[in-house]
């Protein structure tokens, strides 16, 4: 890994994240950061998420070797025009978001002539802001990074090694491939649980409170889905729209097969859906992707993101 400065776009879970992984695990490297919000600048700072908390985003990356954006789909190519006077010819450009193609287009549009290699950490939880980030988000988690046809490959070895050192499982793939299955394994997911929490929240007078009083683990588990930064999954909605809309035909029509199983009393149609769906569950935990610790560990991420561990 010979990235000796690394300049961070953005300065949330992901940003700080980084930036602290980066501390921990690659001590000799130095970072500095901008995040567009006063407040989340300042937060940083006091968090000590990078070495230097700059001002501007030129400033952040006028001697970065890897710049990193860590903004919504929406706004990667404003953050990048911003930087394209200051960037250094031979610095490495790549980010962190849900959805390759549009955000790989989006990024060389705005830096022509730079080297871009877009990543995806798929490691996250439901907070957001410079609080939220910790340094072990990537221990043990895959980072897809999806190069362009012509890559650079000592830049891309340089990538995959780099977050290969903050703990992450690396899988290369094509921008449109990254999205298809990210549609299905994430994006739809997220669309599900708000819509879910949505109607259960327009339900609520007629329950008189009991949706929220009586939640049981399934409805809590949906609300921590759908707890997610709204700007950011609105930005990966609409920048990965067709394949999120090709997953949604298919799970609206198996939906709909299980609807037809319900009305015409098959159970042997219910308990194969189940019984399968139980085993991918199980593989998820084996492949180490989650585990079975009661609500899935998930009060030590909180624990270590509050800089309680």
């Amino acid at each position: 890994m010979t990235f000796a400065r690394i300049a961070i776009i953005g300065l949330g879970l992901q940003g700080g994240s980084i930036g602290l992984a980066v501390r921990e695990y690659l001590p000799e490297a130095r970072t500095t950061g901008y995040d567009l919000s006063p407040q989340h600048r300042a937060r940083a700072a006091a968090r000590g998420l990078v070495n230097t908390v700059c001002e501007t985003a030129a400033d952040a990356v006028r001697e970065a070797d890897l710049v990193i954006f860590c903004v919504p789909p929406g706004a990667m190519g404003m953050a990048a025009e911003q930087v394209r006077e200051a960037l250094p010819a031979g610095a490495l450009v790549s980010d962190v978001g849900s959805s390759k193609e549009a955000i790989a287009k989006a990024l060389g549009e705005a830096l022509p002539g730079h080297i871009v290699i877009p990543a995806h950490p798929v490691a996250g939880t439901e907070n957001s802001g410079p609080d939220a980030g910790f340094a072990h988000l990537f221990r043990n988690r895959w980072c897809i990074v999806t190069p362009p046809a012509k890559v650079d490959m000592v830049m891309l070895s340089q990538l995959v090694g780099f977050w290969e050192a903050l703990g992450a499982n690396v899988e290369i793939m094509t921008p449109g491939h990254h999205d298809l299955v990210l549609a299905v394994t994430s994006h739809l997911p997220h669309l599900i649980a708000y819509t879910i929490v949505g109607t259960a929240s327009d339900l609520e007078d007629v329950t008189q409170g009991e949706v929220i009083k009586y939640s049981a683990g399934g409805f809590r588990d949906f609300t921590r889905i759908a707890a997610s930064d709204p700007t950011m999954w609105r930005d990966v909605f609409l920048s990965n729209k067709e394949a999120v809309l090709t997953m949604l035909q298919r799970f609206t029509e198996d939906l709909t097969a299980l609807q037809r199983a319900i009305r015409v009393g098959d159970g042997d149609k219910l308990f194969d859906q189940f019984a399968r769906t139980r085993a991918i569950r199980r593989s998820i935990i084996e492949e180490g992707q989650d585990d079975a610790r009661a609500d899935f560990g998930r009060g030590d991420h909180e624990g270590v993101a509050a800089g309680k561990a």
